[in-house]
């Protein structure tokens, strides 16, 4: 499948450029950014070739995999299923439900294949721990710790705009509900968020099977408080999210692969724009009533 790539950071960079170049299924055609120059730039650091028109990509490829910020995610995305370009995008997949709404809508319509690249859904170990989990129906509750140290030391994502504006909630927020939402169901409620340290967020989940969740989420930790620790407890007693010792690279083969089989075969993944939209209207919701003024009833 020739694929195209848009986005020119650092996430772009150093996990989707390499897994596109790698990818035995994959035919690594070309990069298009904002920035022509940065784009010509990392097309010589990859092998491939710059794109100056966004237009000129599309018609040069069959799908392709965005490393944008999200607050730019959806044009392109909406514009390329248009074209009938299959989608490997990015998590959050939106920053507001609507535009969200808009990518979905736009891979329904068209019948295009879409994928999110939420990276614990596609480490082998935490997939095989979450369609394990999944099959128990009698989880009381869980706790979710996804705990960054990204603006202190040498993190390229120090400098990112979106993460500084929008913080840990929609940063790694997506990482917690993906793993959370195939086995606790969708969330119908969230009950509450309350600001903490830096720009912690705690948030409260109801879940329509009848458990709740608490999410701590952080970008500002201590280095030394930094990691992510998802526990459950129920009738089988407690488990804990596994470690996994792949790499975002090794993640994002694993996400061509869906790709290319939702291309394929036509079935949606379970990570697909449908899956992304529903995680942003939850964070949609948490950001609702953090900004909702002091003493204003929770929905």
């Amino acid at each position: 499948m020739r694929i195209g790539l848009l986005g020119t950071g650092p996430w772009a960079d150093t996990a989707h450029a390499p897994a596109l170049r790698r990818h035995d299924g994959l035919d690594f055609v070309g990069v298009w950014g904002r920035r022509p120059e940065a784009a010509e730039e990392l097309a010589a650091r990859h092998g491939t070739r710059a794109y100056a028109d966004l237009d000129a990509l599309l018609d040069d490829v069959e799908a392709v995999s965005i490393a944008l910020s999200p607050d730019a995610q959806a044009e392109p995305a909406v514009r390329a299923a248009r074209a009938g370009r299959h989608l490997l995008l990015d998590k959050p997949l939106a920053v507001t439900a609507e535009h969200a709404r808009a990518v979905a809508e736009a891979v329904r319509e068209t019948g295009v294949a879409s994928v999110v690249f939420f990276t614990s859904r596609f480490q082998p170990e935490i997939e095989a721990w979450i369609a394990e989990q999944a099959g128990r129906e009698d989880w009381f509750t869980a706790r979710a710790e996804w705990l960054g140290a990204v603006f202190t030391g040498d993190s390229p994502y120090a400098r990112s705009p979106w993460r500084r504006e929008k913080g840990a909630l929609w940063d790694v927020g997506p990482h917690a509900l993906s793993v959370l939402l195939p086995v606790l169901g969708d969330v119908r409620r969230v009950t509450a968020a309350a600001p903490g340290p830096g720009d912690t967020v705690h948030v409260v989940l109801e879940h329509d099977r009848g458990a709740s969740s608490v999410l701590t989420l952080s970008l500002t930790a201590p280095t030394a408080a930094a990691g992510a620790v998802v526990e459950l407890r129920g009738g089988a007693g407690v488990t804990s999210l596994p470690e996994s010792a792949g790499d975002a690279v090794s993640a994002l083969l694993r996400a061509g692969d869906a790709l290319l089989d939702a291309a394929r075969t036509g079935r949606p993944h379970p990570c697909d724009a449908a899956f992304g939209l529903r995680v942003t209207e939850i964070l949609a919701a948490a950001q609702g009533l953090l900004d909702a003024p002091a003493g204003r009833p929770v929905a």
